[in-house]
């Protein structure tokens, strides 16, 4: 034997020496792969594997998200799986028992290999959930993968399995080494969670801003200038990186579903989901309104995605994550929206003027305004904002539309204390480099007060106590008024009101709603009592026209039915307390004004 071999016998030996009795090799690391198959989709339903190895321990807890990051309501995604069941590498069961709601215990003491399958039924189109049929399927990862509790963090692998005759898959994941078709590939649970998927034929269009390709993956019917779509998203998408100045991005998709009736979106780390009504694109009021929640989604790739309160990641997938900044997160993304449309040229001024004045109308004619503080209705958000009922204009504002007069009064402030040279947009920056990069984590309440100081070189701890945590008006004559702008109001119905508003509903009229201190409130109309009777008359053309509005002071006498009960409710008209606001560019505007004005709306 060659002496390099006999020192090597050697060596081994000498190890196998000294390692105590009965140690055994170091575990392989633990590896995590998926397969996802939809072979019968028009029964709704998707088909999970999950292969995982190196797991050596006796038992595995797996769990699934009860929540989508982004959408702040627990859904409770564990409800829609099925046929949960674990085998061993030697493909024998293994012993399965559900711990809690969301949560199955794989127990393998002597196996380090294993795997699950399960269904999930999947039949809720919309840009939260999860949903499959004849024609395509769309996901959300948090509500259909599941994972190892202890090993969230563990990088894996997922192979997509489309049904007969789909031919595409689109997905903001990187293909998996190895050139498989339709594999892909996660750092971890969250990036996997994070990254919808459409699965089907849809059209897949594409364009590049600033050097970053970007994907549409349009599916569903629809009519659009697809030359002039791509234009604009280009647009949009290079005013958005323009803000932060840094593109965190070398990918992006858009999903748009295009549906009989859409709306809304939902952010991911490097794509969204759309839901458009597919007629949208043949008003201009309805193209411009896709560019807006366009641009607010893409805007989440910083305002949420990666500049963040500290509540808002890494998530813990099994109960509310709590802020009081979704004001910001949510109402200043859409804030930001609008004015890079504006900047991008699909406002002129006016026109932003008039959208901005819009949503002030919508905010100070909501009662909740002065029940409930934005950073309350943040916190809240979990019980409250998607859980409305009939009183909940009564009691709650949205964080989407006070968020959004609160980045515009405040932007103003921060450009007024700079004289012209800084802006909210500097706001963003700070955050981002400070607590993205720098810090790689959120921010608390107190920091992104502290970031605004930094920028305005003076603080507005008394702005944020009273107007965000509290419930003070805004100051819109003063903050709009450092750029030129006169703020008026006048009364939005002329006419005198009875604080309730009325629908038909299967033949009948009903009551859908009563505003907090007006007639119907103090004399006690309630919600869903059925009008038989409006002064006498049976509810006709002519006499319905009394519930829109009559003469100040006049009587309005009502029969109603309210539990299966006959009743009569006297009221009296009074001057409805809804304003409608104007914004207008004054005469002769200052040089300070002029400066404050144009760093506002063009960010230069």
């Amino acid at each position: 034997m060659p002496t390099f071999f006999r020192l090597l016998g050697g060596l081994a030996a000498a190890a196998l020496l000294a390692a105590p009795a009965g140690a055994r090799p170091p575990a392989p690391a633990p590896t995590l792969r998926y397969t996802l198959a939809m072979p019968a989709p028009q029964t709704h339903y998707f088909e999970v594997g999950v292969a995982m190895g190196g797991f050596a321990q006796d038992y595995t807890d797996v769990k699934m998200p009860v929540w989508a990051p982004g959408s702040y309501l627990v859904r409770e995604f564990a409800r829609h799986v099925e046929g949960f069941r674990a085998t061993g590498a030697n493909g024998q069961p293994l012993a399965v028992e559900k711990i809690d709601k969301n949560t199955w215990r794989v127990r393998h003491p002597k196996q380090t290999d294993f795997r699950v399958d399960y269904r999930v039924y999947a039949f809720e189109l919309s840009v939260r959930t999860s949903f499959v049929d004849a024609d395509h399927g769309y996901l959300n990862g948090s509500s259909v993968f599941v994972y190892p509790a202890l090993n969230k963090g563990l990088a894996s692998t997922l192979a997509v399995q489309p049904a007969p005759g789909w031919a595409q898959v689109s997905t903001a994941l990187r293909p998996a080494a190895g050139g498989a078709r339709f594999t892909y590939k996660a750092a971890g649970y969250d990036e996997l969670a994070d990254s919808p998927i459409e699965i089907g034929n849809q059209k897949v269009l594409q364009f590049t801003a600033n050097g970053t390709p970007h994907q549409v993956a349009m599916y569903g019917a629809y009519q659009v200038d697809e030359t002039r779509l791509l234009a604009d998203l280009q647009k949009i998408c290079e005013a958005a990186q323009g803000v932060v100045g840094q593109n965190p991005l070398d990918h992006y998709l858009f999903i748009v579903h295009n549906l009989e009736r859409g709306g809304g979106g939902l952010e991911h780390l490097y794509s969204t989901t759309l839901e458009v009504s597919r007629t949208a694109y043949g008003t201009e009021a309805g193209y411009k309104g896709f560019l807006r929640l366009a641009a607010h989604e893409y805007f989440h790739l910083w305002n949420v995605k990666r500049i963040r309160p500290v509540a808002l990641g890494p998530f813990d997938y099994d109960r509310e994550n709590y802020t009081h900044m979704l004001w910001v997160s949510e109402g200043m993304t859409e804030y930001m929206a609008n004015l890079l449309n504006e900047r991008a040229g699909y406002f002129d001024q006016q026109g932003y003027l008039d959208h901005l004045a819009a949503t002030i109308s919508g905010v100070e004619n909501t009662p909740g305004n002065r029940v409930q503080a934005a950073a309350e209705a943040s916190f809240d958000a979990w019980i409250k904002y998607y859980r409305a009922n009939e009183n909940a204009s009564n009691s709650q504002i949205s964080y989407y539309d006070k968020g959004e007069t609160i980045g515009a009064v405040l932007d103003l402030m921060i450009i007024n204390a700079t004289q012209g040279q800084k802006h909210l947009d500097d706001v963003f920056r700070l955050l981002y480099d400070t607590y993205y990069k720098k810090l790689g984590r959120g921010f608390t309440d107190q920091e992104y007060q502290d970031a605004v100081a930094l920028v305005a070189g003076r603080r507005f701890d008394d702005f944020f106590r009273q107007s965000v945590y509290g419930t003070k008006t805004l100051d819109y004559a003063a903050a709009f008024g450092y750029a030129g702008l006169a703020v008026s109001s006048a009364p939005a119905n002329p006419n005198g009101t009875v604080g309730a508003t009325f629908s038909n509903r299967t033949g009948k009229l009903l009551v859908a709603g009563v505003e907090r201190d007006g007639p119907a409130w103090t004399d006690g109309l309630n919600v869903n009592d059925e009008v038989l009777l409006i002064n006498g008359a049976a509810p006709g053309e002519e006499s319905a026209k009394a519930l829109a509005g009559g003469a100040l002071g006049a009587p309005l006498k009502l029969q109603v039915r309210r539990d299966g009960l006959v009743r009569d409710v006297a009221l009296t008209y009074r001057a409805d307390p809804d304003l409608r606001y104007q914004l207008q560019p004054q005469p002769n505007p200052t040089t300070a004004q002029q400066r404050v004005l144009a760093k506002w709306l063009k960010g230069n």
